[in-house]
């Protein structure tokens, strides 16, 4: 569960408690009250037709019964013996109306809910020796029915689940934004720019903190640059007299032979140091990607050390540069050479295929070698980190891979290795299609 759902679920729990203990609370104090005021109320419409009906002849009685029938939506009947009633008193609510009518009206006042099966609040009361039922509406003092209180709940938890939601999305807002370009630097993007204006003095203060940090290491990393550039461009010198004296000075070929790979050696490291010092900008257009591996492929021509089946359609057009992708597919083809080979014939079996996914392109380049431990695989694409000996039985300044992932960030792609189900290590370019 991540901070967004955690926070979420933490105040979505808080308020809906809250909501439900209100309502609980408020239908306990609303219950009694409500049955005092709706007695009181019934009480006076009996007291008023009794005192209207008490002083008046027998003429005007019945133009009084009459009107209030009309416009209050009370009867008056006369009440006769044969008349069949059921009590009103059924639950908690109506034993407390009940029971404060009598209080009011009399211990001898008729309190029922049906007459004569027409079903309404009837209250039997006396005006002299004559037994009358005033017939009221129920709703008058019905309680709030349980849809009532389940659409208040409901509205309730509804508010609750939008307000938790604002709520955590405003916490968490900027910590997703300190994560985001947490990762941005780990993918070796130093440019951040977490606002340092924000309100809350707290995240202000690890805002300002972390973009220093990322300004101290993209610093780092650009001396880091300078350094090596520097160091590789000085060591061209010496290393061409090396090779110039072991030509005229060594009179064995054997050894001259030697003394010269291992000077071709420190040449190829100083390129990659070279490659990996490269300004971070790169200019992309529109290039044919099934040529440019074509065409680094066609320089591994030792079918003793590397074989490279290429599955790749006639042109395969993605943004990019066109140097710049041949020493990506350069430096993956001289990683599968070096450590990429089969246990049983010792050369390194390439695959390269190709899907196209919307507006990318992704390029798998796999070999069939031991593979790397997974736990060092995230590890692979750092500046001079070695796996395990079955993959550095070779030489090398271990930035093969570091490269290749730098430079594909340069042109706006990406790279992922991963180990294959069976055996050796597979590599994910994803560009954009031009």
């Amino acid at each position: 569960m991540n901070l967004f759902w955690r926070t979420f679920f933490l105040l979505g729990v808080l308020l809906a408690g809250g909501v439900f203990a209100w309502v609980i609370t408020l239908r306990q104090l609303e219950f009694e009250p409500r049955a005092v005021q709706a007695a009181q109320q019934i009480a006076s419409l009996v007291n008023l037709s009794r005192a209207a009906l008490r002083y008046s002849d027998g003429i005007n009685r019945i133009a009084v019964v009459k009107t209030m029938s009309e416009q209050e939506a009370v009867r008056v009947l006369p009440r006769e013996p044969k008349d069949q009633w059921e009590p009103f008193e059924t639950d908690r609510f109506t034993r407390l109306v009940a029971a404060d009518l009598r209080a009011r009206l009399g211990e001898d006042t008729i309190i029922a809910r049906t007459v004569n099966n027409q079903t309404a609040l009837w209250v039997g009361f006396q005006i002299e020796h004559d037994p009358y039922w005033m017939q009221a509406e129920y709703a008058r003092l019905e309680p709030l029915t349980p849809s009532t209180w389940f659409l208040w709940v409901i509205t309730a938890v509804i508010a609750t689940v939008l307000g938790s939601v604002a709520v955590a999305r405003l916490i968490n807002r900027p910590l997703k934004d300190l994560s985001f370009a947490a990762s941005r630097i780990r993918e070796g993007e130093f440019d951040s720019r977490l606002d340092e204006t924000t309100m809350t003095s707290e995240i202000r203060a690890v805002n300002i903190g972390f973009n220093r940090m990322a300004r101290e290491l993209a610093k780092v990393e650009e001396e880091r640059a300078v350094m090596l550039a520097g160091i590789s461009h000085d060591l061209r010198t010496p290393l061409a007299r090396l090779r110039l004296e072991a030509e005229i000075s060594v009179s064995y070929e054997e050894a001259r032979r030697n003394m010269a790979m291992d000077i071709d050696q420190l040449d190829n490291i100083i390129d990659k140091f070279m490659d990996y010092a490269r300004p971070e900008d790169a200019k992309v257009r529109p290039v044919d990607l099934a040529q440019i591996i074509e065409r680094e492929a066609m320089a591994f021509r030792d079918t003793s050390q590397i074989r490279i089946l290429l599955k790749l359609p006639q042109s395969l057009v993605v943004q990019g540069d066109d140097v710049e992708l041949g020493r990506v597919f350069a430096n993956l083809f001289e990683n599968a050479r070096r450590y990429g080979r089969t246990v049983d014939t010792g050369v390194a079996k390439v695959i390269v295929s190709h899907v196209q996914t919307g507006v990318d392109v992704i390029v798998t380049v796999r070999d069939h070698g031991p593979g790397v431990p997974p736990e060092k695989l995230m590890h692979l694409t750092t500046p001079f980190f070695r796996g395990d000996a079955a993959r550095t039985a070779a030489s090398g300044a271990g930035l093969g891979l570091a490269i290749v992932k730098k430079t594909l960030q340069r042109m706006g792609g990406t790279l992922d290795l991963a180990n294959a189900r069976d055996s050796g290590l597979i590599a994910h370019i994803r560009l954009k299609k031009a």
